[in-house]
């Protein structure tokens, strides 16, 4: 609870300084915005406002009726530590050298953003802005957290997801700075666990996707993921109370948006929608009309990176040459004709995954596919993937099911979105969609050409020692090779 007592106790009022030189293309403001990011952990767009009745969400419904919902929404990585680098970074974490959950955490390690290259929330401070996060880093390179953010750093998760740092007021800090703020509040979102939630969802009530053998366990944790949804809406809540009571909510552009799908098996950590799209709602009430001006839905696939971007074009701050991200709320923004998302080393499991999006159709390059979806990681010890791994044994899944617990992988996948929106029946073989397949390939492997993909060389010597000093737990080949190169680290 003292993650969301710190941020509920939200800013007291705050000035507004005269707007500069605006970019051609950005949204025309005034006085320039607040810029409040609620970022989820974990969470898959299952509320009311996304055709989802199953909990109430009544707080995010509002937010998207006044303000803009993004129906596809795709985020450069389907665990938080590559994303939020490469949002962050304003580029993509492969480009950079982040895409390695977990990196830069020891000195040996020094991963770092180019000369020069500065961050979103150094943008902000360099505009005049009061710069804060509370609750979650988790940046994938070295960086000094003062530079970043100009208020008391205040509680941060650290590497094992314990609260570390000062607790400090704020709200109190904005106060007397008078200043306009660019701030990240941290929800639990889907990683929420309580005995008694405040919404009781019916186990029995639910319908499983295809791709799930329905067993009890599986059922359980699906249950648990919408009461999330429900708790979460309920934090929004709170936040917005507390932007209204000091007088803050109508200069506040607030993005509320997760990082990536919810922890369940297939989601987080795999690069089908259920991992990769995620909720943005964007609201102004002060310039809400401005914003929706490309409309009040926004139905294309758009990329997840852009939100550092947009954030900064609606304070009209230039968004740098040396980052990509770009603003899709600028008068001359075109959506992109495909959107591509990157799977690397997770934890202590080695892999190097690409896909490439479109409004139709997703494209999947396993780049290992002679191992499989279900290497050893973390989820390994919990009951509902134990349960899991011992139903596949005993032969209790169908063809479907057993797509994910197979031993190795398809060296490519391709599905119809529009009439395969579970992504289960693979056209990667079917001589009608070859020369999609091709087409698709091909921009994949042109653009990790342009961009120098980092995730086509080998983790450094440093990078494997990192994980096995971090994680204490590591039987892949590489770790395993670094073993016997290096017999006194063992």
């Amino acid at each position: 609870m003292r993650l969301i007592c710190l941020i509920v106790a939200l800013l007291i009022s705050t000035g507004c300084l005269s707007s500069p030189q605006e970019p051609a293309t950005a949204v025309a403001n005034p006085q320039r915005p607040n810029i409040l990011w609620i970022y989820v952990e974990d969470m898959n767009d299952w509320m009311g406002a996304y055709g989802d009745h199953t909990v109430p969400t009544p707080n995010i419904d509002n937010l998207a009726s006044q303000g803009v919902r993004f129906d596809q929404l795709i985020m450069p990585a389907p665990v938080c530590s590559a994303v939020r680098s490469a949002i962050i970074a304003g580029d993509m974490q492969t480009t950079l050298g982040l895409h390695n959950h977990r990196s830069a955490r020891f000195d040996y390690n020094p991963i770092t953003l180019p000369a020069g290259h500065k961050s979103v929330p150094e943008l902000f401070r360099d505009a005049g802005y009061d710069t804060f996060n509370i609750g979650k880093d988790d940046y994938n390179f070295h960086y000094d957290r003062t530079r970043f953010y100009s208020l008391s750093p205040g509680p941060i998760v650290g590497h094992q997801g314990q609260l570390e740092g000062p607790e400090f007021d704020w709200a109190a800090t904005v106060a007397k700075s008078g200043k306009p703020f660019f701030g990240q509040l941290q929800l639990t979102g889907g990683k929420y666990k309580e005995k008694n939630p405040p919404f009781k969802v019916d186990r029995n009530s639910l319908t499983l996707p295809p791709y799930y053998a329905d067993l009890p366990l599986t059922r359980e944790y699906w249950a648990m993921q919408y009461e999330a949804v429900h708790a979460t809406d309920l934090d929004v809540g709170k936040v917005l109370a507390q932007l209204e009571q000091h007088g803050l909510l109508q200069n506040t552009a607030i993005f509320f948006f997760t990082d990536h799908g919810n922890g369940s098996l297939r989601h987080k950590q795999f690069l089908y929608d259920g991992g990769l799209q995620v909720p943005l709602v964007v609201s102004w009430p002060a310039g809400n009309e401005q914003i929706r001006k490309l409309g009040a839905v926004r139905s294309e696939p758009l990329r997840g990176l852009d939100i550092g971007g947009t954030s900064l074009g609606l304070a009209g701050i230039a968004i740098p040459d040396y980052m990509t991200t770009e603003d899709f709320f600028a008068t001359d923004y075109q959506a992109p004709e495909w959107i591509i998302s990157a799977r690397d080393r997770l934890d202590y499991t080695f892999d190097h995954m690409r896909s490439v999006r479109t409004d139709r159709f997703k494209y999947i390059r396993n780049f290992m596919p002679q191992r499989p979806y279900m290497q050893p990681q973390y989820r390994d010890k919990w009951p509902m993937t134990k349960e899991y791994r011992k139903a596949y044994r005993e032969g209790k899944f169908n063809e479907v099911q057993a797509q994910l617990m197979a031993p190795n992988k398809p060296q490519e996948e391709l599905y119809d979105l529009k009439a395969d929106p579970f992504e289960i029946h693979n056209l990667a073989s079917d001589p009608a969609f070859q020369a999609q397949l091709r087409q698709m390939r091909t921009v994949l492997i042109d653009w990790m050409a342009a961009t120098d993909d980092k995730g086509q060389y080998p983790e450094s010597d440093e990078g494997v020692r990192e994980v096995l000093e971090f994680y204490k737990d590591c039987a892949s080949p590489e770790c395993l090779d670094y073993l016997k190169r290096h017999p006194k680290n063992q």
